[in-house]
């Protein structure tokens, strides 16, 4: 160690390296290379700012949905091509052809009523033009098959034994010794209306059946109406599911189904409905309409929501939407809901409140917009706002009660009951009291009047003998027309008994029956029946509830 430390330029306190030699520039040794190497990339591409060739048809290129293309238009022909021409008229947007039965349009059931103000896409027609050649998919167009392959419709089905052929449904039902008929137009082609029983027999089989067409947001399209005639080509019977905006109102899908089609609608549950084809239905001569290739774009609507609806400044404008936020929702809509009752649930809550509001949470946009344009039409009402995904409207200055004039009620506090018309006139203006009855309440009392489940008394001050006896008329009537159709009045055998009981007669109809009434021995209650032969009712004395309302009377008396 002491030679160590003798040694110069050695310290043995220091934990550092030592200092490296200076750089020879006279050594000839190349300098180390690092042990990862330098990656090279490739120079940036320079990018191509000539413009892409445009196709051959400008059908071909749509412009994005979310362009700024904007065109106003006003009601006739927008473009035109020969006989083919783009219209604008109360139904929108349609498109003309040579030798349609109508004008097409993508949606027949969902088009709006108010004029378009603009197209946000050039005016052109979404089907294939005539002269338009195959479009090129990389390989060559197929040669013509030579084989003869035999087609079959309803009028020329397939034998039974042939193999390798799909079911075709024959036409029908008909009636016996009858047979079917070339139909050209509708009512020769449905034939003649459908009995009970045989609309029962179509439907019952498709009830629990998913083979259906689904009728969504945008209702009744043009390609629907070749699918229709698919269904049709296998089954009597197409069935049509619908959800979502076209539900709310039922008569106008049913109302364009029947017109476009030529179909009749024969049973409807729900969102669910069974179109029938017809008696003489014939698959070769049904009517064929080109396909659309692509959904067009929706034109320029009208707002629905203005800063001064109709009849409102804009101060009573944003006072209703200011209640209307504190203003619990009368129901929720489920996103592809079926909303058949929602008319009049809205007519029946304005009842009770100028103010409606509907949760439409979770739904989309376009779906409550379109719910609340239809609401608009059919209670009618004035939308306020789509705020917080809610739909807020007010029944408008012109609204009218459903019940009509609401009557008022006069009753008296106090009712003479020593005999009949007791108390004096003076007594009677003074002790009575004026009720106002709700219109609702106005209208289940005409209509149980109507029934013959209620009876209107035109003398208020009757005494107990004179309101039993009309208690006891009116019951034997109302048994007899509750239990019986037609029911004929017999009285008892010993004069002055006061008994009357009904002879009960088959019902003349005999074919009025329900799918869902369900029968059984244990549906008529003998309790309400009297014994004829006794003559005396099985009802124990003092068990009605006027014998209650009579003790009452004399208690008070006392």
């Amino acid at each position: 160690m002491a030679i160590i430390a003798s040694l110069p330029g050695i310290n043995l306190f220091s934990s550092l390296p030592s200092t490296p030699p200076p750089n020879d520039p006279t050594s000839s040794s190349p300098p180390t290379s690092p042990p990862i190497p330098i990656p090279k990339y490739p120079p940036p591409r320079k990018r191509n700012l000539k413009p892409t060739p445009l196709p051959s048809n400008t059908a071909l290129s749509l412009p994005h949905r979310r362009t700024h293309y904007y065109k106003p238009v006003r009601k006739g022909v927008v473009s035109s091509d020969g006989d083919r021409s783009v219209l604008i008229g109360e139904n929108g947007v349609s498109y003309q052809l040579p030798g349609a039965p109508f004008e097409f349009q993508f949606s027949y059931s969902e088009t709006p009523k108010a004029e378009p103000l603009a197209i946000r896409e050039p005016a052109f027609l979404p089907f294939a033009p005539p002269t338009m050649p195959r479009p090129w998919t990389g390989k060559a167009p197929l040669k013509k098959s030579k084989k003869k392959i035999p087609l079959f419709d309803s009028f020329n089905p397939p034998p039974p034994g042939k193999k390798g052929v799909k079911y075709v449904e024959m036409p029908g039902p008909l009636p016996v010794g009858k047979y079917p008929k070339e139909g050209k137009t509708r009512e020769e082609i449905l034939g003649e209306p459908l009995k009970k029983w045989e609309i029962k027999m179509l439907v019952k089989p498709l009830l629990a059946d998913n083979r259906q067409v689904n009728l969504g947001r945008d209702g009744l399209t043009h390609n629907m109406l070749d699918l229709i005639h698919t269904h049709w080509k296998r089954r009597r019977v197409c069935k049509v599911k619908c959800k979502g905006v076209p539900t709310v109102d039922m008569d106008n899908v049913c109302h364009h189904l029947e017109e476009k089609t030529g179909g009749k609608v024969i049973h409807r549950v729900g969102g669910v409905i069974y179109l029938f084809r017809g008696r003489n239905y014939n698959y070769r001569t049904r009517p064929q309409y080109p396909l659309m290739l692509w959904k067009p774009a929706a034109p320029v609507y009208p707002k629905l929501i203005q800063e001064a609806p109709e009849g409102l400044t804009k101060d009573e404008a944003d006072e209703l939407r200011q209640k209307g936020k504190s203003l619990l929702p009368i129901c929720q809509l489920a996103k592809n809901g079926v909303y058949v009752s929602l008319v009049r649930d809205v007519r029946y809550a304005f009842e009770g409140s100028p103010l409606v509001k509907i949760d439409c949470k979770g739904m989309h946009a376009s779906d409550y917009k379109k719910i609340g344009a239809k609401l608009k039409e059919l209670v009618p009402c004035v939308l306020l706002s789509f705020d917080d995904e809610q739909i807020l409207m007010w029944r408008g200055q012109d609204w009218k009660s459903m019940y009509g004039e609401t009557p008022s009620t006069s009753l008296p506090t106090k009712v003479g009951i020593s005999s009949g018309l007791d108390v004096s006139d003076k007594d009677h203006d003074d002790n009575q009291k004026t009720m106002l009855s709700s219109p609702k309440m106005t209208s289940l009392w005409k209509r149980a009047i109507e029934l013959n489940k209620a009876l209107l008394l035109d003398e208020i001050n009757l005494g107990p003998d004179a309101l039993l006896e009309k208690v006891e008329e009116f019951e034997g009537f109302s048994l007899a027309t509750e239990h019986s159709s037609p029911a004929v009045i017999l009285s008892g055998d010993e004069p002055g008994s006061g008994i009357s009981t009904a002879e009960f007669q088959d019902d003349p109809d005999g074919g009025n029956y329900s799918e869902n009434d369900t029968y059984s021995d244990d549906y008529v209650d003998n309790d309400v029946f009297y014994d004829i032969e006794d003559g005396v009712s099985s009802v124990p004395l003092g068990s009605l509830p006027v014998d209650r309302i009579a003790e009452r009377f004399r208690q008070e008396l006392r």
